[in-house]
């Protein structure tokens, strides 16, 4: 299926994640679409998370909220990380409070074997919301995303949040065919999810893999990048630039980036320049204001935001953004405000 005309647009965004040169600095924010805004929360009451994924309409008002008030530079899916499990026959729900709960988590060979595969056609849904987004949208580009198969595999594992993942790593450890079986499951989940995505009209692909973190080099490197790459390597027929980002990933940037990411995104905990330093000079990066210091008044956010544009001058090209997700209780006046400060101090 050939791409729309508009996911080649040279926004800022594209131009930065390519490496070429930005009439500014693009900003956007990971979980802008939602959390903090009241518009959300008013729209969204009393509709559970995975039906208002599911609904285009408020797919679409949802994701354009933030580019409204804040006039960031590109619009991200409103969608989760488990809208594609759910599509390919798992029994998981979001759990207000608690995040994603599965039913059956999976423990054998023959669960994984009942698991998917994900058809386009399941989440027709998620492709009409795109659609009828970058014809809202206009020049703005629209990210897409998916959760990558290890974040994934330690839902489907734990059957909720861990914070130890002490199932998860024990499968992996200890059932290594099993692991691979399962995540190379995940895999073909997810890389289906991402080029309806993109085949729809997003411009920007990101992969989360939000608790790769919790891993060592090596074990990353065996269990876990290799599946990494089938999804990244899998989109690269389609053009569109891909962001790979973790949580807690310091000692794996590099790699990260070898698996097939166009940028690579970094939490707060390590500065963009010594990022750089890690990925090398051929990547461009997204980051990474630590999203608590938007609650420390607005000389300390101006200070941090200052400093990072400085580190990210290292890179190939940069993408502002925070180390992770927008917290709840952000006021949403300091993120607008960072759109026009980092916009300001970058301009051409």
């Amino acid at each position: 299926m050939n791409l729309p005309s508009v996911a080649r647009t040279p926004t800022p965004l594209v131009l930065a994640a390519r490496g070429e040169p930005v009439p500014v600095t693009p900003v956007w924010f990971m979980r802008q679409a939602g959390r903090s805004l009241p518009e959300y929360r008013a729209l969204r009451q009393g509709i559970p998370m995975l039906e208002a994924c599911q609904r285009p309409d408020l797919v679409q008002e949802i994701t354009m909220q933030p580019v409204r008030r804040h006039g960031v530079d590109a619009a991200i899916l409103f969608s989760d990380i488990v809208v594609p499990l759910r599509a390919a026959g798992v029994d998981v729900d979001i759990v207000p409070g608690v995040g994603p709960v599965v039913a059956d988590p999976i423990r054998t060979l023959e669960q994984v074997h009942r698991l998917g595969p994900l058809h386009p056609e399941q989440v027709g849904f998620v492709a009409a919301a795109v659609a009828g987004l970058v014809a809202e949208l206009g020049d703005v580009p629209l990210i897409g995303f998916a959760g990558a198969p290890f974040t994934l595999a330690s839902y489907l594992i734990e059957g909720g949040p861990s914070k130890n993942h002490e199932r998860t790593k024990a499968m992996m450890y200890g059932a290594p065919e099993l692991w691979h079986a399962l995540l190379d499951r995940l895999a073909d989940i997810t890389l289906v999810f991402l080029r309806v995505q993109a085949q729809a009209g997003a411009s920007v692909l990101q992969l989360f893999d939000s608790w790769a973190g919790a891993l060592s080099r090596a074990d990353y490197l065996t269990a876990v990048a290799p599946h990494s790459r089938t999804v990244l390597a899998g989109l690269a027929d389609l053009g569109v630039p891909r962001i790979h980002f973790g949580v807690g990933t310091g000692e794996v940037l590099d790699v990260m980036g070898d698996v097939g990411a166009d940028v690579v995104g970094v939490d707060w905990r390590v500065p963009l320049d010594e990022a750089v330093r890690r990925i090398g000079p051929h990547r461009a990066v997204q980051g990474n204001l630590d999203p608590a210091v938007l609650f420390a008044g607005w000389d300390a956010v101006e200070r941090e935001v200052r400093r990072i544009l400085a580190e990210g001058r290292a890179a190939r090209g940069h993408v502002f953004n925070l180390g992770h997700g927008v917290l709840p209780d952000t006021d949403p006046d300091v993120l607008t405000r960072i759109v026009d400060l980092v916009h300001d101090l970058t301009a051409a």
